[in-house]
């Protein structure tokens, strides 16, 4: 298992899955969930404002796409309101298990969730180039393999959402804005008044 954490990739692109999962589980995150997806992406901003942006958890729906809503209860609670398959939405409350400031963040759904989860988001230094982001996430699908194919075919499944919002972070973060190609409400009504 010691040649799992021999280089920087994201726990989910072992080449040893099993050891990745346990390591995962065991070190880095409560397990809340069996399906790990992990992804990374270097931003060039400097690591603090990058930690201090994805902490207020407010800021998160930004860029996440399918985030509705987060509201922050308290220093270590908040409520997400997620967009999943089919028009509806998932909700659950998390619970931040670990934080070192301006290094990473680790959290869990409580139970009750829609969709049981668990994280964790680390800043890592990469000099000249800013910092590296990586995210590495646990959940149950809804409805098992099932529900994985359809959130899949929606584009609503976590390993995709992940590579986007990481994504889309880095824009915000880079340029500050999204880009995208889609007319926003505003402009469409600009363009039919």
């Amino acid at each position: 298992m010691s040649d799992v954490n021999t280089d920087d990739a994201p726990l989910s692109a072992s080449k040893h899955t099993a050891a990745a999962i346990y390591t995962a589980t065991e070190s880095l995150i409560e397990k809340r969930g069996d399906t790990m997806v992990g992804r990374a992406v270097t931003i060039n901003r400097p690591r603090a404002e990058l930690f201090a942006y994805f902490r207020d958890f407010t800021n998160l729906a930004h860029f996440m796409e399918n985030v509705e809503r987060i509201e922050v209860i308290d220093a270590k609670r908040s409520h997400w309101v997620v967009k999943a398959p089919g028009g509806r939405t998932v909700e659950w409350d998390a619970l931040i298990t670990d934080e070192v400031g301006g290094e990473y963040l680790a959290w869990a759904s409580q139970p009750g969730a829609d969709i049981a989860n668990s994280g964790r988001i680390d800043f890592r230094d990469a000099g000249a180039r800013g910092t590296v982001v990586t995210a590495t996430l646990l959940y149950d699908p809804p409805y098992g393999v099932v529900g994985k194919l359809i959130a899949k075919l929606f584009q609503r499944e976590p390993a995709i959402q992940a590579r986007r919002d990481l994504r889309r972070f880095k824009q915000l973060m880079e340029t500050g804005e999204v880009a995208t190609a889609a007319r926003t409400r505003k402009q469409f009504e600009e363009e039919m008044a």
